[in-house]
This record gives C-alpha cells, sequence and structure tokens, in this order.
C-alpha cells in the first residue's frame, strides 16, 4: 500500500484556467472529478489518495456532490480499481457542503484534520463507527482481536470489518497468524500518511 498527496488547487489552476480557487457549479466539478478520476487510474496497485483542499476557497453543494459524493460513489462501484480516498485541508464550511452532499447518498469519508486528527465525514451508522475507531487507534487490528476488545461475536465482528473495507475506510492485507494460519489484518487509512511523513505509528486523535 502506497500513499500519494493531490493538490487539488494545483489541479485547479492546470484544469480550469481562470485563476480561481473557488469550486462553484456542477460544470467545474465535472472538470475536477475528471481529472482526479484520471490520477487515480493512473495509479499503479494499492494507493491512499490523500485530496488536498489548502488554498482552495468556497466549494458549493453541487460541486461537493459532483466531485466528492460522485467520486467516492464510482470508487465504491470498483471504477478505479484498489484505490482508497482521505481528504485533509478542509475549512469547516467545506466540509459542511461535502457532508451533505455525501450523507444524501449514504456515502462516508475518512478526513484527515490538521494536527493529526480525524473524523468521519457523512453517513455511517454507529456500530461500524465504533469499529472505526478499533482499527484506527490501534492502526490494524484482526477479526480476534476487535471481537476480545469489543465484546462481540467473530462472525459479527467480521461482518462489521468486511463493511468498513468495502466502504474504503479502511484498508486490509492477508496475513500469517501466530498460529500459522492465514487471517486479514485490518490498516488504518492515515497509517499511509504516516509513512508519508517519515513516522511508523497511526493517527490516534477522533473527532466525533
Amino acid at each position: 500500500m502506497r500513499g500519494k498527496v493531490y493538490n487539488l488547487k494545483m489541479f485547479m489552476r492546470e484544469e480550469m484556467l481562470n485563476g480561481s480557487n473557488n469550486l462553484v457549479t456542477r460544470e467545474t466539478g465535472a472538470v475536477m472529478r475528471e481529472r482526479l478520476e484520471r490520477e487515480l487510474i493512473a495509479e499503479v496497485g494499492p494507493t491512499v489518495a490523500f485530496l488536498d483542499f489548502s488554498g482552495v476557497g468556497v466549494i458549493d453543494y453541487s460541486c461537493a456532490d459532483e466531485v466528492i459524493a460522485k467520486l467516492v460513489s464510482r470508487l465504491l462501484s470498483g471504477e478505479y480499481g484498489d484505490k482508497f480516498i482521505v481528504l485533509m485541508g478542509l475549512s469547516s464550511s467545506q466540509m459542511e457542503n461535502i457532508a451533505v452532499a455525501l450523507e444524501r447518498k449514504k456515502l462516508a469519508v475518512l478526513n484527515l484534520q490538521e494536527g493529526g486528527g480525524w473524523q468521519v465525514i457523512g453517513f455511517l451508522n454507529n456500530y461500524l463507527r465504533k469499529t472505526l475507531v478499533s482499527v484506527m487507534e490501534k492502526g490494524s487490528i484482526t477479526l480476534r482481536e476487535l471481537a476480545q476488545e469489543r465484546g462481540i461475536g467473530l462472525n459479527t465482528g467480521g461482518t462489521r470489518l468486511l463493511n468498513l473495507y468495502k466502504k474504503r475506510l479502511t484498508w486490509r492485507s492477508e496475513e500469517v497468524s501466530k498460529e500459522g494460519g492465514r487471517q486479514f489484518v485490518y490498516k488504518s487509512l492515515t497509517a499511509v500518511m504516516g509513512v508519508l511523513n517519515g513516522e511508523t505509528e497511526g493517527t490516534q486523535n477522533h473527532t466525533s
């Protein structure tokens, strides 16, 4: 798994050619989404794409829906291959419109906050949020570890971890257990940012 930061302000300068820092109108959103799609498809192998909104101005609802909600929806359908998306550099007003766009389609995405915290933007039910907290706090977790920590059955824990993976809110790798068998280990997406920054630990702080 590798991570790559996509600078949306730079993409806007290259694609829009009007000098604007604002993401407004569905037409503008389509141009930016298509650029991001080309970038995602071009990545070889499993990749976490960190979409950096630093320096971007206003994002209206129609643009948030066209860029983020549609991008996440297509990501879940497998159009971009084994890719994941994490947002970063968002202001509170930008986040508000993105959240509404995602919630209306019952989608969710991780947002990496300044200082290393994280939160879920969009719609995610309570038990999956709690499961995600376990993954993020530990950096990685197995089914048996989750079941023991949360006091739930293996079938229940397995379903929750699989659902998080299908929603592209965590990634997983198949590894050899201590007993010698094969098992999936579910891992934090933001830990990849730690690797980019020369760190080794996953992100610990969480905001609901």
